[in-house]
Protein backbone atom coordinates (compact mmCIF):
# COMPACT_ATOMS: atom_id res chain seq x y z
CA UNK A 1 0.00 0.00 0.00
CA UNK A 2 1.68 3.48 -0.97
CA UNK A 3 1.53 5.88 2.08
CA UNK A 4 -0.24 9.12 0.05
CA UNK A 5 0.44 11.28 3.21
CA UNK A 6 2.05 14.07 1.91
CA UNK A 7 4.27 16.29 4.25
CA UNK A 8 5.61 19.96 4.54
CA UNK A 9 9.47 20.63 3.76
CA UNK A 10 11.61 20.31 6.72
CA UNK A 11 12.51 24.31 6.33
CA UNK A 12 8.78 25.70 6.74
CA UNK A 13 9.34 24.63 10.41
CA UNK A 14 12.34 25.76 10.85
CA UNK A 15 12.54 29.36 13.11
CA UNK A 16 14.17 31.36 10.39
CA UNK A 17 12.06 30.58 7.70
CA UNK A 18 8.86 30.92 9.74
CA UNK A 19 10.46 34.52 11.09
CA UNK A 20 10.58 35.85 7.44
CA UNK A 21 7.13 34.97 6.66
CA UNK A 22 6.30 37.09 9.45
CA UNK A 23 8.22 40.07 8.51
CA UNK A 24 6.64 39.84 4.81
CA UNK A 25 3.37 39.81 5.99
CA UNK A 26 4.14 42.98 8.86
CA UNK A 27 5.88 44.71 5.85
CA UNK A 28 3.14 44.23 3.22
CA UNK A 29 0.77 45.20 6.04
CA UNK A 30 3.14 48.68 6.77
CA UNK A 31 2.93 49.46 2.93
CA UNK A 32 -0.72 49.38 2.87
CA UNK A 33 -1.17 51.41 5.67
CA UNK A 34 1.06 53.89 4.93
CA UNK A 35 -0.34 53.76 1.11
CA UNK A 36 -4.18 54.18 2.91
CA UNK A 37 -2.33 57.20 4.98
CA UNK A 38 -1.04 58.63 2.12
CA UNK A 39 -4.57 58.84 -0.35
CA UNK A 40 -6.74 60.03 2.72
CA UNK A 41 -4.50 62.37 4.44
CA UNK A 42 -5.44 65.32 1.15
CA UNK A 43 -8.85 64.76 1.57
CA UNK A 44 -8.80 64.46 5.55
CA UNK A 45 -6.89 67.80 6.42
CA UNK A 46 -9.37 69.71 3.29
CA UNK A 47 -12.29 68.49 5.30
CA UNK A 48 -10.63 69.94 8.53
CA UNK A 49 -9.83 72.86 7.00
CA UNK A 50 -14.15 73.04 5.59
CA UNK A 51 -15.15 72.83 9.12
CA UNK A 52 -12.82 75.25 10.66
CA UNK A 53 -13.51 77.90 8.12
CA UNK A 54 -17.33 77.40 8.58
CA UNK A 55 -16.51 77.61 12.07
CA UNK A 56 -14.49 80.92 11.90
CA UNK A 57 -17.36 82.50 9.76
CA UNK A 58 -20.00 82.08 12.64
CA UNK A 59 -17.37 83.66 15.05
CA UNK A 60 -15.59 86.36 12.22
CA UNK A 61 -19.06 87.74 10.16
CA UNK A 62 -18.12 87.97 6.37
CA UNK A 63 -19.12 91.53 5.97
CA UNK A 64 -16.24 92.51 8.26
CA UNK A 65 -13.47 91.21 5.73
CA UNK A 66 -12.02 90.74 2.56
CA UNK A 67 -9.58 88.01 2.99
CA UNK A 68 -9.27 84.01 3.63
CA UNK A 69 -9.41 83.82 6.63
CA UNK A 70 -7.28 80.59 7.28
CA UNK A 71 -4.13 82.51 5.54
CA UNK A 72 -1.65 83.95 7.30
CA UNK A 73 -2.85 83.42 11.10
CA UNK A 74 -0.27 85.00 14.25
CA UNK A 75 0.96 82.58 16.28
CA UNK A 76 1.06 83.91 19.91
CA UNK A 77 2.16 82.12 23.45
CA UNK A 78 -1.79 81.79 25.15
CA UNK A 79 -2.45 81.74 28.96
CA UNK A 80 -1.03 78.37 29.72
CA UNK A 81 2.41 79.11 28.11
CA UNK A 82 1.03 76.85 24.92
CA UNK A 83 1.36 78.23 21.60
CA UNK A 84 -1.96 79.71 20.39
CA UNK A 85 -3.41 80.20 16.53
CA UNK A 86 -5.20 83.10 16.16
CA UNK A 87 -7.09 84.08 12.60
CA UNK A 88 -7.42 87.66 11.71
CA UNK A 89 -10.38 89.13 10.09
CA UNK A 90 -8.71 91.73 7.54
CA UNK A 91 -10.36 94.42 5.49
CA UNK A 92 -7.68 95.49 2.93
CA UNK A 93 -4.71 95.25 5.71
CA UNK A 94 -6.58 96.79 8.64
CA UNK A 95 -7.67 93.98 11.08
CA UNK A 96 -11.62 94.14 11.85
CA UNK A 97 -11.36 91.31 14.34
CA UNK A 98 -10.02 87.88 15.64
CA UNK A 99 -10.87 84.40 16.55
CA UNK A 100 -8.94 81.79 18.15
CA UNK A 101 -9.48 78.76 20.63
CA UNK A 102 -10.62 78.52 24.40
CA UNK A 103 -10.76 75.68 26.71
CA UNK A 104 -13.43 75.51 30.10
CA UNK A 105 -13.21 72.96 32.45
CA UNK A 106 -16.76 71.68 32.32
CA UNK A 107 -18.46 69.21 34.34
CA UNK A 108 -17.59 65.61 31.85
CA UNK A 109 -14.22 67.39 30.82
CA UNK A 110 -12.82 70.01 28.84
CA UNK A 111 -15.20 72.36 26.56
CA UNK A 112 -13.50 73.59 23.29
CA UNK A 113 -14.44 76.66 22.07
CA UNK A 114 -13.70 79.24 19.22
CA UNK A 115 -14.27 83.08 20.23
CA UNK A 116 -14.36 86.11 17.82
CA UNK A 117 -13.54 89.50 18.89
CA UNK A 118 -13.68 92.52 16.96
CA UNK A 119 -10.84 95.54 17.08
CA UNK A 120 -12.72 97.27 19.55
CA UNK A 121 -12.97 93.89 22.46
CA UNK A 122 -16.04 93.40 21.84
CA UNK A 123 -16.92 89.70 21.43
CA UNK A 124 -18.36 88.91 17.69
CA UNK A 125 -19.09 85.01 18.70
CA UNK A 126 -18.78 82.23 20.38
CA UNK A 127 -19.16 78.52 19.68
CA UNK A 128 -18.31 75.17 20.98
CA UNK A 129 -16.44 73.05 19.04
CA UNK A 130 -16.45 69.59 21.35
CA UNK A 131 -17.62 68.97 24.52
CA UNK A 132 -18.43 65.79 26.59
CA UNK A 133 -21.46 67.18 28.70
CA UNK A 134 -24.49 65.78 29.53
CA UNK A 135 -27.06 65.61 26.68
CA UNK A 136 -30.13 67.18 27.71
CA UNK A 137 -28.85 69.40 29.96
CA UNK A 138 -24.99 70.71 29.49
CA UNK A 139 -25.32 70.49 25.72
CA UNK A 140 -27.24 73.64 25.41
CA UNK A 141 -23.98 75.31 25.30
CA UNK A 142 -24.62 74.46 21.60
CA UNK A 143 -25.85 76.90 19.26
CA UNK A 144 -28.10 74.43 17.43
CA UNK A 145 -29.20 73.15 20.70
CA UNK A 146 -30.25 76.47 22.66
CA UNK A 147 -29.23 80.19 21.89
CA UNK A 148 -27.76 80.38 25.45
CA UNK A 149 -24.39 81.26 23.32
CA UNK A 150 -25.66 84.23 21.28
CA UNK A 151 -25.66 85.69 24.89
CA UNK A 152 -21.76 87.26 24.52
CA UNK A 153 -22.92 88.73 21.21
CA UNK A 154 -21.52 92.24 21.89
CA UNK A 155 -19.87 91.38 25.38
CA UNK A 156 -16.74 93.06 26.96
CA UNK A 157 -15.31 92.84 30.01
CA UNK A 158 -16.33 96.36 30.82
CA UNK A 159 -20.21 95.35 29.83
CA UNK A 160 -20.66 93.41 32.06
CA UNK A 161 -18.38 94.59 34.52
CA UNK A 162 -15.54 92.07 35.00
CA UNK A 163 -16.63 91.12 38.40
CA UNK A 164 -19.87 90.61 36.84
CA UNK A 165 -18.75 87.71 34.44
CA UNK A 166 -19.90 84.87 36.08
CA UNK A 167 -23.23 82.93 35.66
CA UNK A 168 -26.23 84.17 38.22
CA UNK A 169 -25.55 81.60 41.03
CA UNK A 170 -22.08 83.60 41.60
CA UNK A 171 -23.67 86.84 41.20
CA UNK A 172 -23.12 87.34 37.74
CA UNK A 173 -25.08 88.42 34.44
CA UNK A 174 -25.12 85.43 32.79
CA UNK A 175 -27.95 82.60 33.44
CA UNK A 176 -27.28 79.68 34.07
CA UNK A 177 -29.10 75.60 33.46
CA UNK A 178 -31.22 73.86 35.36
CA UNK A 179 -29.84 71.31 37.01
CA UNK A 180 -26.67 72.03 35.37
CA UNK A 181 -24.00 75.00 36.80
CA UNK A 182 -20.73 74.14 36.35
CA UNK A 183 -20.60 73.95 32.40
CA UNK A 184 -22.15 77.15 31.62
CA UNK A 185 -19.68 78.83 34.35
CA UNK A 186 -17.08 77.06 32.55
CA UNK A 187 -18.16 78.89 29.44
CA UNK A 188 -18.57 82.14 31.14
CA UNK A 189 -15.13 81.68 32.59
CA UNK A 190 -13.54 80.49 28.62
CA UNK A 191 -15.13 83.62 27.52
CA UNK A 192 -14.06 86.35 29.93
CA UNK A 193 -10.20 84.81 29.59
CA UNK A 194 -10.31 85.22 25.54
CA UNK A 195 -11.39 89.19 26.34
CA UNK A 196 -8.58 89.20 29.40
CA UNK A 197 -5.83 87.72 26.38
CA UNK A 198 -7.36 90.42 23.52
CA UNK A 199 -6.61 93.02 25.83
CA UNK A 200 -3.57 91.78 27.24
CA UNK A 201 -2.22 91.97 23.45
CA UNK A 202 -4.56 94.27 21.68
CA UNK A 203 -1.83 95.89 20.66
CA UNK A 204 0.01 93.25 18.75
CA UNK A 205 -3.43 91.92 17.33
CA UNK A 206 -4.92 95.16 15.67
CA UNK A 207 -1.71 95.94 14.20
CA UNK A 208 -2.10 96.48 10.63
CA UNK A 209 -1.37 93.09 9.25
CA UNK A 210 2.01 92.30 6.90
CA UNK A 211 1.86 90.10 4.49
CA UNK A 212 5.08 89.11 2.36
CA UNK A 213 4.41 86.96 -0.74
CA UNK A 214 6.80 84.87 -1.74
CA UNK A 215 6.93 83.35 -4.94
CA UNK A 216 8.46 79.40 -5.03
CA UNK A 217 10.04 79.96 -8.07
CA UNK A 218 12.48 82.83 -6.37
CA UNK A 219 15.27 81.94 -4.20
CA UNK A 220 14.56 82.93 -0.58
CA UNK A 221 16.76 85.93 0.38
CA UNK A 222 19.26 85.02 2.84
Amino acid sequence: MNDTTQTSPAWRDRVPYQALLLGTFSLIAAALLAVGDLLTRGPIAERRAEDLKASLSQVLPPQIHDNDLLAHPLTLPGRNGQPLTIYRALHGYQVTGVAFGAVGRGYAGPIELLIGIDAQGRVLGARVLSHSETPGLGDKIEVIRDDWILSFNGRTLEDPPRERWAVAKDGGDFDQFTGATITPRAVVGAVRESLEFFADHRETLTAAAVIIEHDPEEPVPQ
